[in-house]
């Protein structure tokens, strides 16, 4: 089941004295693992306590909160890997539902493929889990996530730029469907699986598949795979 942990209430200042606190800017919480979900929390927290942080570990969840919440929560920190969703296809079904959601994508891998896919698919920023939770709230907080909107471009952070392969000229250059199959196709699956997935036709997907294999310069399915794994 989802968690929600909203911020306790704060005491009313004393007359003729203003609020201290930050208008609220609640923020979603979506991984599987609870000791991430909590660090983020007290990290969240300890920075203001006027934040409401909400918790889900699973994107079923994370959808239902959102719908519930959609009017307070200005962020959503989402790890790609849940257990009733995987890689950018974890994305593509949030911000399908959720097309206005601000999403920071949390991965415990700096994959250039999901990385650059990520950014192609809307999210605001791709901050690997490997480096400390920290970086996560020092993002939120340089970009005051809860007051300003959404930067004009997306943002990668400097970890994730250092983890960055050469294949970066090339997955710039992919739309979001190609991101889409690329990430099935990475993932193992066959043409007719990615199809029903898509609700493209056999064909149409095969078409995708050859499309990528020129712009990477490769000659079979396997060799992409190994190239960007």
């Amino acid at each position: 089941m989802a968690a929600v942990h909203p911020s306790p209430p704060q005491a009313a200042p004393p007359p003729g004295e203003a609020d201290p606190a930050v208008p609220a800017r609640g923020i979603l919480v979506v991984d599987d693992h609870e000791l991430v979900r909590l660090g983020l929390r007290a990290l969240l927290l300890m920075q203001t306590r006027s934040v409401p942080v909400y918790e889900a570990r699973s994107l079923a969840d994370a959808l239902a909160l959102y719908g519930s919440h959609a009017a307070s929560l200005h962020l959503v920190l989402l790890d790609l890997e849940l257990p009733d969703a995987q890689g950018l296809d974890t994305l593509v079904r949030f911000r399908r539902a959720f097309p206005a959601s601000r999403v920071i994508v949390l991965s415990g891998t700096g994959n250039p493929v999901l990385m650059q896919g990520a950014l192609t698919l809307g999210a605001m920023a791709f901050l690997p889990k490997s480096g400390h939770l920290g970086e996560v709230l020092r993002y939120v907080q340089e970009h005051d996530l809860g007051a300003l909107p959404p930067p004009a471009s997306p943002a990668v952070s400097a970890t994730a730029r250092e983890t960055q392969a050469q294949p970066d000229s090339q997955l710039q250059q992919l739309t979001p469907r190609q991101v889409e199959i690329l990430d099935w196709l990475l993932a193992g699956k066959s043409n007719r699986e990615i199809a029903q997935l898509s609700f493209l036709s056999e064909g149409t997907v095969k078409n995708h598949v050859s499309t990528l294999l020129l712009q990477f310069g490769m000659r079979s399915r396997a060799q992409l795979i190994s190239a960007l794994r």
